[in-house]
């Protein structure tokens, strides 16, 4: 959520930054509400001066020994007034609130300005595209072929968009999980937490799935306000929420294998076929809580380990910075990595990286206090996919299969597939 005393104070700069990002803010129901509650509280501080005063009044008869009928009187109707202003004033508040919830974040300076995905900047490169001496198959024939993936059997069970993974690739799915979790933990120090797959509404609330990506959850049929989970960044970044944390404990950094579910309300006839785009999929998920101060120099990092893990598997990738008109709702800077399919020739999103700045932290009171001085600020919450199993299982069978149509297995997974060389082995 922005800062309300932004938009109070500094409305022009608010409207540039939305501007470039493609959003319109309607700025005269935002002044207008703003003007009504200005007013409001003039009345509220009038009327509670007022109430004090007669109080004040009236305890000094009372102790003199005065009459003070009419002195109660008169105050009980500014009591009845007082509470009467401060409905409205609660009333005028939550509007804004509402209106503050739908906003998006606004862009980081280093952003690149566009207006969609055709002006995001590539920034680097990693590995080179491999040159394959036989007719290539994608990741579903491979899959199908070998009788590792079962898209017909889950659509019976469940519907479409869900697939049932065999042997050698269920085996192989485990493995890229535990690989990431290891490299993460061991060898860039991040705290392993176990989630909750169900949160409720307040939760989404805070990391800014709700109230604008309604339509995009999978709700629980119940009358508690729960939700399957579309991404670990939700309980992970919510593990901070209501708190004040001591400043010498940042950065915090966690990370957590969860599955994801996501109705991609959005995204109706795209990536119908395979894995690319499915209701429930795995991620390994990094989450940064930081100061403000080096919060662009977490991204950096954060960013650098999801490449980590797709420099040891060996698969090329390329950087990229997403323009203004691409970013997410609660991003102010979003690097993605993207993962080199060879069956679509060109590169597809395995991981967005971003830094919310204190986004988020605004929505769930998440804050921490500074030692010098003694007072409290709001946190940064920087976020990323550190990756995405399911398409980086897709890349691997892509990337490593033969002439055969096996698959071989990267290097550094061998040790988790007891040291096997190809899927068929397993």
């Amino acid at each position: 959520m922005l800062d309300p005393k932004m938009i109070r104070q500094d409305i022009d700069t608010v409207i540039a930054k939305l501007n470039r990002r493609g959003y319109q803010l309607d700025t005269n129901n935002v002044e207008s509400l703003e003007n009504s509650r200005k007013g409001l509280q003039v009345e509220l501080e009038n009327l509670q001066s007022e109430h004090n005063k007669q109080a004040k009044i009236i305890g000094q008869k009372k102790a003199k020994g005065e009459a003070i009928d009419a002195y109660v009187s008169e105050n009980l109707l500014l009591k009845k007034q007082l509470e009467e202003i401060q409905v409205k004033f609660a009333n005028i508040n939550q509007q804004l609130t509402d209106i503050l919830m739908t906003i998006p974040n606004l862009p980081h300076e280093s952003v690149p300005v566009g207006d969609d995905e055709s002006h995001n900047l590539q920034l680097r490169t990693w590995g080179t595209p491999r040159q394959f001496d036989f007719t290539i198959r994608d990741h579903v024939d491979l899959g199908q072929g070998n009788d590792w993936l079962d898209f017909e059997a889950a659509r019976l069970i469940t519907g479409s968009r869900f697939v049932i993974m065999r042997q050698p690739c269920a085996q192989l799915h485990r493995a890229l999980i535990q690989f990431m979790l290891d490299l993460h933990t061991q060898q860039h120090g991040y705290q392993e937490m176990y989630l909750p797959y169900i949160v409720n509404e307040k939760a989404l609330y805070g990391t800014g799935q709700l109230p604008k990506f309604l339509d995009d959850q999978f709700a629980l049929s119940s009358d508690q306000n729960m939700f399957l989970i579309p991404t670990a960044e939700v309980p992970l970044t919510n593990l901070v929420a209501n708190t004040i944390l001591h400043e010498n404990d940042l950065p915090l950094k966690f990370v957590a294998h969860t599955p994801c579910f996501r109705r991609e309300a959005g995204s109706y006839g795209k990536d119908t076929r395979g894995m690319i785009r499915q209701h429930q999929f795995e991620k390994v998920e990094l989450v940064w809580v930081a100061k403000p101060n080096n919060s662009y120099e977490a991204l950096e990092q954060l960013v650098s380990h999801a490449e980590t893990v797709l420099q040891q598997l060996e698969l090329p990738y390329r950087v990229i910075s997403l323009c203004t008109g691409d970013l997410g709702f609660s991003a102010a800077k979003t690097y993605d990595l993207e993962i080199w399919l060879p069956s679509q020739d060109c590169y597809r999103e395995i991981s967005s990286c971003s830094n919310t700045e204190s986004f988020q932290a605004r929505r769930m009171h998440a804050k921490y206090k500074d030692q010098s001085n003694k007072k409290t600020h709001l946190l940064h919450t920087l976020n990323g996919s550190g990756v995405a199993v399911g398409r980086c299982l897709v890349a691997i069978l892509e990337n490593y299969q033969d002439s055969s149509g096996d698959v071989v297995i990267p290097e550094i997974l061998r040790p988790y597939l007891r040291n096997k060389q190809k899927l068929s082995e397993l």
